[in-house]
């Protein structure tokens, strides 16, 4: 993969990035709705049973995922627009710190409907395989000689 800038690689890690975070913000709405049967006041009565506390604890464990999942999504949005720069130096670092969060995402939160795993680690190694573009070498001409 060749070109002025890494395009493919920026707008999968991006895209990577995109549907982890919508990942976290669906995680978090279920933790949070099942998490909203805890009672505000004293004065409820506190609900009982094994419901209340699968409930609670399932809840519990979807906001902590959400978090991480948020966590790693704007990482990889970070490592796309680095990726973008177009710099060679920056390009190879971000791509594998892409492929890491990739990773990482896949053992944390489940690679984000492991689409986002996928486009992250494709776009990582897209990232890593991009060459600059060579810059034209000027050859050195000769002066003529002065006319007679």
């Amino acid at each position: 993969m060749s070109g002025e800038k890494p395009t493919t690689a920026f707008v999968l890690m991006l895209l990577s990035g995109i549907i982890l975070l919508l990942f976290a913000i669906l995680a978090l709405a279920i933790g949070a709705l099942l998490r909203a049967e805890i009672p505000l006041e004293e004065s409820m009565p506190l609900p009982t049973g094994m419901g209340f506390l699968t409930a609670f604890a399932i809840g519990t464990v979807m906001i902590i995922v959400g978090a991480i999942a948020l966590l790693i999504g704007l990482l990889m949005i970070v490592a796309a627009f680095k990726i973008r720069s177009g710099e060679p130096g920056k390009v190879k670092t971000w791509s594998i710190i892409g492929i890491i969060l990739s990773i990482v995402s896949l053992i944390t939160v489940g690679g984000g409907f492991y689409l986002s795993f996928v486009l992250g680690l494709i776009g990582g190694i897209l990232g890593l395989t991009w060459k600059p573009p060579e810059k034209p070498v000027a050859q050195e001409q000769t002066p003529l000689p002065p006319p007679v």
